[in-house]
């Protein structure tokens, strides 16, 4: 016994239905599944591998910084004893002590030569490391950049597929205040449990299932009034039955 009655053109109202809520269901997932949303989490993982070598490669360059600052310091110290000798040298008249100035005055020389030694290596590596450190932060600023142009066009890409997705709850609307009420609440209710609300049998399969409908469920079709609304007995879906229904 059928479920209800309905004329086959309203019946066939509900595949236009299904189309649209099909449509609307996509859209719904392009949304979740658009190239820049994976792009801009790829780029969000690369950023913060980015920034922990980063973390990592400015604390060796400010543990060579502060070592050039230091040795620096003991520099500025040296110059600053081999200047106060050689003044104490210019007015010295004591042969002792003017030895010991001079002598002085050598172990200083030594002791400049190797700081300037050091200094050197120091400055160099102080250079390689800013280096790196630029060449870091240069790739973020370049991911940066990559972002904002992947968010700008998921941006654009999302206002486009709301529109479409409106404009098809629109015609939704429209279809649906045609259809009886009593065969759009079966079309709803089936759409809720099953996920799909009408199938079209085409050549004697149905279009939900994708599965042909045996000898029995084929002669009940075929036993059913026009205007009988009948279930697909795999998809649970209002069955329409139209011209290419092959019964």
């Amino acid at each position: 016994m059928p479920l209800l009655k309905a004329s086959p053109a309203d019946q066939a109202l509900l595949l236009d239905l299904q189309t649209l809520d099909t449509s609307v269901q996509q859209l719904a997932h392009r949304t979740r599944s658009l190239p820049e949303i994976a792009e801009i989490a790829a780029i969000d993982k690369q950023t913060q591998a980015l920034r922990v070598r980063l973390t990592a490669e400015e604390g060796t360059f400010e543990d060579a910084r502060r070592e050039l600052t230091r040795i620096e310091s003991d520099v500025e110290i040296v110059e600053t004893r081999v200047k106060r000798d050689r003044d104490r040298l210019q007015t010295a008249t004591s042969t002792k002590d003017i030895q010991a100035l001079e002598g002085e005055l050598a172990a200083l020389a030594n002791r400049q030569s190797d700081l300037d030694d050091i200094q050197l290596e120091v400055m160099d590596r102080v250079e390689q490391h800013g280096a790196v450190v630029s060449a870091t932060q240069a790739e973020i600023d370049e991911l940066a950049v990559r972002r904002a142009a992947a968010e700008a066009s998921k941006e654009a890409g999302l206002v486009t597929i709301e529109g479409q997705r409106q404009h098809a709850i629109a015609d939704r609307a429209t279809l649906a205040a045609k259809v009886p009420a009593d065969l759009l609440a079966l079309y709803e209710r089936q759409r809720d449990r099953y996920g799909v609300g009408a199938s079209h049998l085409r050549a004697g399969v149905s279009s939900a299932s994708g599965v042909a409908l045996n000898g029995n469920d084929l002669a009940a079709v075929r036993a059913a009034a026009p205007d009988d609304v009948l279930l697909c007995p795999d998809s649970q879906a209002v069955l329409v039955r139209t011209a290419e229904s092959g019964i």
